[in-house]
């Protein structure tokens, strides 16, 4: 039965596509974000559902009138050059198989990021796209928000939607990216206009699904009980100051909703939660810690990385303190040794360096901080706007920005350099500079008039 819907669901939207074909890059984002592949148990599964989307949407961008009016940007040319050489070091990666596993999805991701601001042409087209990422976020993180409430989840044991644990259905990957929408979801309540916001029924409704979807956003790092969730919470908060009006008032209000809510928590989730202070006693932490280190020495002799997954090769022996029952330390100068291998990176920074080298990680930091940079430009080129059709600009430079550098903390701690849903946003950052872009220069174009004919001059008297 769910196969029937979800394929009855893909085929009604594809059909209106027949019609407005730029829904079909918006089925192509829902289906990258929300992967129904993976939550068919026949149907979708069997057939390569993204690849039948994607050429829909190429074919759409193609036929539309308004291509003419697509710029390609510094940053797009970025991931195409970052791109092509990830399928370098693909070539010539260290792990083959593991590489090429990786690049199955990498570069499907890459391509859809570069095409996509070539569609965004309209505020209307821009606006489509939020609400279609922050809608199909929302179909993972209500659930998880809804489960977080009735069981209180746990440390990889909160199943959102369907038992996995790739991509936005792993812990630490959907704690980071929910935190990084609520940005996006107050823009899409306060500025939307697919909705009708003149209504005041409708602009209760949307701000009362904001403050629900906040809500279950929140819910997402208790319920996976992901450190970085809450990491990129506290980072999100600190950006929110830097824009109230009423700062203080601002800061008393989160502290005692903090404190009120420290009873609500699960206690599983508060000593998860301490174990930021004491890394240095904590196994995961220690883990990172030497991955990082062997990292910076492969690199040393190998600047060029390794290829997808050259983790796989590491070899790692670090000392712990030794911890009692309840995972205190014993205050002895003991140590245990631990010996692993072969584990992953934790932290985008250092996923790039090892398996894109120097030039990968600098192409990688130019495509995010570019993005950081652009949007500060354009907020502040249009925050003083008065210009009835201007005012939603700066608000949505200011979530995009706050977004990108929610995932640039987060990704300190989770190896998600080519997580899609990022490069969705960057590709939304791309659409919004290289749209204003065009109407600053249609605004300011005045076409050159023809000089006006001089009138014949009379014939002299006799």
């Amino acid at each position: 039965m769910r196969d029937l819907y979800l394929l009855g669901f893909l085929g009604l939207f594809l059909l209106f596509g027949l019609r407005k074909p730029f829904l079909f890059t918006l089925i192509y984002a829902y289906i990258d974000i929300v992967a129904p592949q993976r939550l068919s148990y026949f149907l979708l599964n069997s057939i390569p559902v993204s690849l039948i989307v994607f050429a829909f949407a190429l074919f759409g961008f193609l036929m539309d009138g308004g291509k003419k009016d697509a710029r390609f940007s510094v940053r797009q040319m970025c991931m195409l050059v970052l791109l092509a050489y990830s399928g370098y070091t693909t070539l010539t990666a260290d792990v083959p198989q593991a590489a090429l596993e990786k690049w199955d999805w990498v570069w499907k991701a890459m391509v859809f990021a570069i095409f996509l601001p070539l569609t965004l042409r309209t505020r209307l087209r821009i606006e489509a796209l939020a609400l279609t990422m922050t809608l199909s976020l929302a179909a993972l993180v209500v659930n998880g928000g809804i489960k977080t409430v009735l069981s209180g989840g746990g440390y990889g044991a909160l199943v959102i939607l369907v038992e996995d644990n790739s991509g936005l259905y792993e812990g630490s990957i959907i704690s980071c990216v929910s935190i990084a929408v609520i940005p996006l979801v107050w823009w899409i309540a306060q500025h939307g206009t697919i909705f009708p916001s003149d209504d005041k029924r409708w602009r209760l409704a949307m701000r009362l699904f904001a403050i629900a979807l906040t809500f279950a956003c929140i819910l997402i790092p208790i319920g996976t009980q992901a450190r970085t969730g809450l990491v990129c919470l506290g980072v999100l908060y600190i950006l929110s100051l830097r824009f109230s009006r009423y700062k203080f008032l601002y800061l008393g209000g989160a502290a005692l909703l903090g404190l009120a809510a420290i009873p609500f928590l699960p206690s599983s989730f508060s000593e998860r939660m301490e174990t930021i202070q004491n890394y240095d006693q904590d196994e995961s932490a220690s883990t990172r810690l030497a991955v990082w280190a062997w990292t910076l020495e492969y690199v040393k002799a190998h600047p060029g990385g390794g290829g997808f997954d050259a983790y796989r090769q590491n070899k790692l022996r670090y000392e712990l303190p030794m911890m009692d029952a309840n995972g205190f330390d014993t205050g002895n100068v003991e140590v245990k040794e631990v010996v692993d291998e072969g584990r992953a990176y934790h932290s985008s920074y250092f996923e790039m360096l090892g398996e894109q080298g120097w030039f990968g990680l600098a192409l990688w930091l130019i495509i995010h901080v570019g993005g950081v940079w652009r949007m500060e430009m354009v907020r502040r080129r249009y925050r003083h706007s008065e210009k009835e059709g201007e005012r939603w600009i700066a608000p949505l430079a200011q979530a995009l920005q706050n977004g990108q550098m929610v995932y640039l903390t987060g990704s300190l701690f989770v190896g998600i350099a080519y997580q899609p849903f990022i490069y969705m946003l960057i590709a939304m950052q791309i659409g919004l500079d290289t749209y204003l872009a065009r109407r600053r220069r249609e605004q300011g174009f005045r076409p050159m008039m023809a000089p006006a004919a001089r009138p014949k001059a009379a014939p002299a008297p006799a």
